[in-house]
């Protein structure tokens, strides 16, 4: 049985406490979230500091499958969804599925079950001898896990993958919803834009007298008077309307007639 050096370095130690303790935060804030983007972002902090520690315990692989595939890929294309398709808070709350929160329950106990068997295992294991001992068996860190998931975890990989296309189905069929109505066209959408009242026609451009083009300033009407149509409700509610020149508009009117030198 080979002897495994148990000298640690202080910089292991540094990395090791400060990425486990930033995993934790980040997947307890993804359970303590109460908003389904925050929740991925925090688990995309957990993700990029696991693949951290892979690094640092000679395993590169996995650590850039963890960046690139888990944290780039997956976790951003959740967050593209939730953010496109939004998630009501209230969604939660319904139990769609009969039996679902006593069959999550059931499955969360079972892997807390495993977790723990598998790192006492871990613990307990006195033929381990280290990661970079296990990389030398097959030449490297790529090779050994190629060997691993195609032969003896070959079932197990497998599973995985089938879990996870389970996992994307699930995720199109929570964030499907069923349309009540048929898509309005063209004329649906003209007959109503004239009906509800309002404006039907686009409004009228900003700053359309001489000297002022500003988003501020007003439009003119055919009565002399100004169209708040033409101003930002914004700049209308700061006060930040220009007032209408009139000694401007009547130098326009003698230019245009001739009367200016």
């Amino acid at each position: 049985m080979t002897d495994v050096a148990t000298d640690v370095n202080t910089g292991e130690l540094v990395v090791f406490w400060v990425c486990a303790i930033f995993a934790v935060v980040g997947a307890l804030g993804m359970v303590l979230s109460r908003k389904a983007v925050h929740s991925a972002l925090w688990i995309a902090l957990t993700m990029i500091n696991l693949a951290i520690l892979y690094i640092a315990n000679s395993a590169p692989f996995l650590g850039m499958v963890q960046i690139i595939v888990y944290t780039g890929a997956v976790m951003m294309l959740f967050l593209f969804v939730i953010m496109v398709v939004g998630v009501d808070a209230s969604d939660s709350l319904i139990e769609t599925i009969k039996g679902q929160r006593v069959a999550s329950i059931l499955l969360s106990l079972g892997l807390a079950i495993l977790l723990i068997w598998g790192v006492g295992n871990g613990l307990v294991e006195s033929q381990s001898v280290g990661l970079e001992a296990a990389n030398e068996i097959d030449g490297g860190n790529v090779q050994g896990i190629a060997n691993l998931i195609f032969t003896k975890y070959l079932l197990a990989f497998e599973l995985t993958s089938a879990l996870l296309i389970t996992a994307a189905m699930g995720a199109m069929v929570l964030a499907h919803r069923d349309r009540w109505q048929d898509n309005p066209h063209q004329r649906e959408l003209s007959i109503a834009r004239f009906k509800d009242g309002g404006h039907p026609g686009n409004l009228p451009n900003p700053g359309v007298y001489a000297r002022h083009n500003a988003v501020d300033t007003p439009a003119l009407l055919p009565d002399g008077g100004t169209s708040d149509l033409s101003v930002p409700r914004a700049v209308q509610a700061r006060g930040d309307e220009r007032p209408l020149d009139r000694v401007d508009i009547a130098q326009v009117h003698e230019i245009t007639e001739g009367k200016s030198e």
